[in-house]
């Protein structure tokens, strides 16, 4: 099995996806949302790249919830932002989610060519690891980066992914880039959250007021389900697995 990772949105090209698995990372904060939001019982998250994609959406599905933010806030008039700590109530419960985001959406539809689209975080890295490697096909690791620049806290999860897969494959080809990712991840693991919140979007994030949000996302294996691209919809997926410990 072959692994490729993707430094930043911008470098995905649509046949690079043929006949893979995609696996998108957008951890600060999109598929630590989109995780958070199936993990507490939303029924769906239905992933846009355009702020009038997700309203045109929403007039035709009025019972359903706008998220989404740009450049990190909340966009007016929708019912959530970005924030997982926002996902966490019965308002989402058996609902559907239409969200849009600046960067980690636009990754999950840059994906549309591959087999399976996989959303990951360090909150369900082991499970995503578990289901991708069930598909038995190559694996392309998009990190979704920030205005097409990268992101330290991507390519950490990348690492952080491909460290589970090892122990799920018994041989992995890995891409220069994936190699880097995953010796980046064991030098930094054991100090995760210090070093994401002295990465520039940590940072940003602390000035902005959201460090508890960083602090979880920064947490691995809190959630054994991973989101599963469907008919345009992510749906919680659960691999059959050992449920995992929560750590930090």
């Amino acid at each position: 099995m072959r692994v490729d990772v993707l430094a930043t949105v911008n470098e995905a090209r649509s046949d690079d996806f043929l006949n893979k698995t995609a696996i998108v990372i957008d951890v600060l904060r999109a598929t630590s949302t989109i995780v958070t939001a199936l993990a507490y019982g939303a029924s769906g998250v239905i992933p846009v790249e355009t702020v009038n994609q997700a309203k045109t959406l929403k007039s035709d599905h009025p019972n359903e919830l706008l998220g989404g933010e740009r450049y990190g806030r909340k966009i007016a008039g929708f019912d959530l932002g970005n924030s997982p700590f926002e996902y966490m109530n019965e308002a989402v419960k058996d609902n559907k989610i239409i969200l849009t985001t600046t960067n980690g959406t636009r990754a999950i539809y840059k994906s549309h060519k591959a087999q399976h689209i996989l959303a990951c975080s360090f909150l369900n890295a082991a499970s995503c690891a578990t289901a991708a490697s069930s598909f038995k096909r190559d694996i392309i690791i998009v990190c979704a980066g920030t205005q097409d620049q990268f992101s330290l806290e991507d390519g950490l999860c990348a690492g952080c992914l491909i460290e589970e897969l090892i122990t799920q494959c018994n041989t992995l080809n890995m891409s220069d880039f994936a190699a880097a990712m995953l010796h980046a991840y064991g030098q930094c693991k054991q100090q995760l959250p210090e070093v994401i919140l002295s990465s520039s979007n940590g940072r940003r994030m602390v000035q902005q007021g959201w460090e508890a949000d960083v602090m979880h996302c920064t947490q691995r294996n809190c959630y054994d389900i991973v989101p599963i691209l469907s008919d345009h919809v992510l749906e919680a997926y659960q691999p059959p697995q050992i449920r995992h410990a929560c750590s930090k």
